[in-house]
């Protein structure tokens, strides 16, 4: 039985905590707050979609990214996968019921996003003025 420091950052771990590095959530946080697995769970949250109309609903997504990620987020119980026998076969994507949980907060931070992109950028600008490297 562990005592200690390394004991409790253990029992943190285990329960939980993303801010410790050895949380199994730390990894389920990088896979959907990751840009492209915010946008996929997003896309899938009004109705299931094939892979191609993944792709092009997702601007800048490469086909190896998608795939990945659409791998990722059917491992991590978020995203189901369903292969109808036909030639070639047909794969629908959709949100499992913990899928459109999540999607729920996810679509107030892209509308948080959406609402605040014009200030983010006046900041950003602000800041590159005031913080020019010397030439």
């Amino acid at each position: 039985m562990g005592v200690g420091p390394e004991a409790g950052r253990r029992a943190a771990a285990a329960l939980g905590d993303a801010f410790d590095s050895e949380c199994p959530g730390r990894a389920v946080l990088n896979h959907v707050c990751s840009r492209w697995g915010t946008l996929i769970l997003l896309s899938l949250r009004e109705r299931p979609a094939r892979f191609y109309e993944l792709r092009d609903t997702i601007g800048g997504i490469s086909e190896k990214m998608l795939s990945q990620n659409l791998r990722t987020l059917t491992r991590d119980g978020l995203i189901r996968r369903e292969v109808e026998p036909a030639t070639p076969p047909r794969v629908t994507y959709s949100l499992t019921e913990l899928g459109q949980e999540l999607a729920t907060p996810l679509r107030g931070l892209l509308d948080w996003v959406g609402a605040r992109t014009v200030d983010v950028v006046k900041a950003q600008r602000r800041h590159d003025r005031l913080h020019k490297p010397d030439s």
